[in-house]
């Protein structure tokens, strides 16, 4: 992995405002907010009735436009061979571009073609699904490193806007029903479906949702389009709950159990669980949820001796032996692990109080360890005091699924919280409602967790973090300027590392193909010659004048926009390699093209980033993806720009890198301030 989708801001650049907004739209992983959210019914409060039950109900089915979606298009071989050769261009010596070039020039002609056909002919026998879905998942779950800091992320909720409502207890509380509400909605098909709506007036109308609904589901997605309505992929939704990754010797797999009707809560290392649901399907009053985290909260059980969750930040191989070995033990231990395994979700209530973007980073990226089950499709982590977010495993899904979780159960939350500072739980005897999860350890599990205890503070005690946030400007004053807040924020991390190091490295922005049936993400390379001599540019003492400087810019925002698109429509050059060079390793022995080190070089991703743009959302961030990396996650508020970052000790100094950045920030603002944009095409 290179990255996730955590931030993202919207482009409004001269005459191009409408398609930019689609184009940014679908590659944040999201929808606009409009149509994230449905209809909600009730009012402060959850009345008794079945509207309390569901978040909304859609007219159109939930899965109604699935079926039709298009697919992914696997680009020319042409046009990827001469995409990858402009992406290297900026990081290779005269010399080495001409030994790649040439190369790449054989590759097209020769085993290239062959491996396409394959390709082709494959993707025509799977017209479920898409050419590289299969081997995206293999990526992830062949992978036999830690899950932690290696794949999974997190993103931070804003603080609940009632004050009063940032009690751990009654955070969480509101956290598990609006959860289970959301759920019911996705399962009873009455969930919005995603769509990003370009023509809003015409399409967010009850009159266009009922004659879409008419619509065969063959041709839905067709007719939605025709409207200027995307539909966007949703196969991920159904492993948002009640799902976890399951380690095997080889490749993982996943345990998906719809029909669990519990929660996990993991406290001190120990492990409860409560029902949600009655035996007919019937979420339970809030105010019994309530209690089941009131007593949970209460519980005076002594932080565990040897906590089991260690085991899911291990090795995949040493995970899946010692689980093995623990369900072998007893039938209790099977049982407990499918309990964990089949939970709705797993929360992880803290006794922390993280209060500095830093230390928010480190609670919801890895924590202590002992208190989280990383396996689970969805952590949420709740501290002290109430800072809330999510941390979720990768390979399952990306960001549209784990988005709309994040954005319904905040706006749930924040519309109609199901309880308040005046709630009082339940009168039930929360000792019968809640159960224990307990395993029967002998020495040989003792010893696994101890050592990966060990591996665990060794690797995340490597890790560095750096936040820093710049209020001279933002997206508001970007959008008057002719360029693109997004390309802005990727030049700024091209000068800033050249001011750094003096050289251009191998970057990686994460970007949606959701627009196509089971479509993941396709890489963005914002590093560009364009970039490259920018940066060159805001070097100083480079004589390069500021109005030549403003010109830069503006050829940067431009090709930032080309590359965009192009991705987005799935006609980048990293998948279609990644799946011929799959073939290659099944089929042949590897060309040239894969062995070559310029190749090596590129798939070095020394700038890993990603952003995001939801009001819910506080901070988000990720390790790096190489030693001598940068996790960079970043933000453009209306008024103020952000990154949060991380590295290790191989990588250059994170507070240098940040330092660097703000002052490319600084030097940017001034060129835009005092010179004339460049004429509209």
């Amino acid at each position: 992995m290179a990255g996730i989708c955590l931030f993202r801001s919207t482009i409004n650049t001269s005459k191009r405002f409408h398609k930019d907004v689609l184009l940014k739209r679908l590659k944040i992983h999201v929808p606009s907010s409009a149509s994230c959210f449905g209809g909600h019914h009730g009012n402060k409060f959850y009345s008794s009735s079945s509207d309390a039950e569901f978040l909304h109900e859609s007219i159109i089915p939930t899965m109604h436009f699935q079926k039709s979606l298009p697919r992914l298009p696997i680009p020319k071989l042409r046009d990827t061979c001469r995409r990858y050769l402009a992406s290297q261009k900026p990081l290779l010596t005269g010399d080495q571009y001409a030994r790649t070039g040439a190369i790449v020039d054989s590759f097209q002609k020769n085993e290239g073609l062959d491996l396409d056909v394959i390709l082709r002919r494959q993707d025509k026998e799977n017209k479920h699904t898409n050419y590289i879905s299969g081997a995206w998942f293999d990526m992830y779950l062949k992978d036999r490193q830690s899950i932690v800091l290696n794949y999974n992320p997190f993103i931070t909720y804003n603080n609940d806007p009632r004050p009063e409502n940032m009690d751990q207890l009654i955070r969480a509380t509101n956290m598990v029903v609006s959860a289970t509400r959301l759920m019911k909605t996705l399962r009873a098909s009455v969930l919005e479906p995603e769509l990003f709506h370009l023509n809003p007036k015409k399409t967010e109308t009850d009159s266009f949702k009922k004659m879409a609904r008419r619509m065969p589901e063959s041709i839905a997605s067709y007719y939605a389009i025709l409207n200027k309505a995307f539909p966007l992929d949703m196969s991920q939704y159904f492993r948002l709950f009640n799902s976890s990754r399951v380690p095997l010797h080889g490749r993982d797999d996943f345990a998906t159990d719809p029909t669990a009707k519990h929660v996990l809560v993991v406290r001190n290392g120990n492990f409860y669980t409560f029902d949600v649901l009655d035996k007919d399907g019937n979420m339970l009053p809030p105010s019994v949820i309530h209690a089941n985290i009131h007593y949970i909260l209460q519980d005076n059980a002594p932080p565990t001796e040897h906590p089991v969750g260690y085991l899911t930040s291990e090795n995949r191989n040493v995970w899946a032996t010692l689980r093995r070995h623990m369900a072998g033990l007893s039938a209790g231990n099977a049982e407990s692990l499918r309990m964990i395994d089949s939970a709705m979700l797993c929360m992880c209530l803290d006794d922390d109080s993280p209060d500095t973007p830093e230390s928010m980073t480190r609670m919801m990226l890895y924590g202590s360890g002992s208190n989280r089950w990383f396996d689970k499709s969805i952590q949420v982590i709740l501290c002290k005091n109430g800072m809330m977010g999510v941390n979720f495993e990768h390979a399952w899904g990306d960001g549209v699924a784990v988005l709309r979780f994040f954005n319904e159960v905040f706006k749930d939350n924040s519309d109609q919280p199901a309880v308040g500072p005046d709630s009082r739980p339940a009168t039930v005897d929360a000792s019968e409602n809640v159960k224990s999860i307990s395993f029967d350890l002998d020495p040989a599990v003792v010893q696994g967790i101890q050592k990966a205890k060990d591996s665990f503070h060794t690797s995340t005690s490597r890790l560095s973090v750096c936040a820093k946030q710049n209020f001279l400007y933002g997206r508001d004053y970007l959008k008057s300027t002719e360029i693109s807040p997004d390309a802005l924020m990727q030049l700024s991390f091209q000068i800033g590392f050249y001011r750094l190091t003096g050289q251009t490295a191998p970057t990686y922005e994460s970007c949606s193909t959701a627009a196509f049936k089971h479509g993941r993400t396709e890489t963005l390379r914002p590093a560009t010659l364009e970039t490259k001599r920018c940066a060159e540019a805001f070097q100083k003492d480079s004589g390069v004048s500021a109005q030549e400087k403003r010109h830069l810019m503006k050829a940067c925002s431009d090709k930032h926009y080309d590359l965009t698109k192009e991705a987005l429509m799935g006609k980048g050059w990293d998948r279609h390699l990644f799946g011929l060079k799959k073939i290659a390793e099944m089929e042949y022995s590897l060309p040239e093209m894969f062995t070559d080190p310029a190749y090596a070089n590129i798939n070095q991703i020394i700038l890993s980033t990603s952003t995001l743009a939801s009001p819910a959302v506080l901070i988000g961030g990720f390790a790096p993806v190489t030693p001598n990396g940068f996790g960079i996650g970043y933000n453009m508020s209306s008024d103020n720009l952000g990154v949060n970052i991380t590295s290790y000790p191989e990588s250059h100094n994170v507070e240098d890198f940040v330092e660097c950045l703000n002052s490319s920030w600084e030097d940017m603002y001034e060129i835009l301030d005092t010179t004339t944009a460049p004429p509209k095409k």
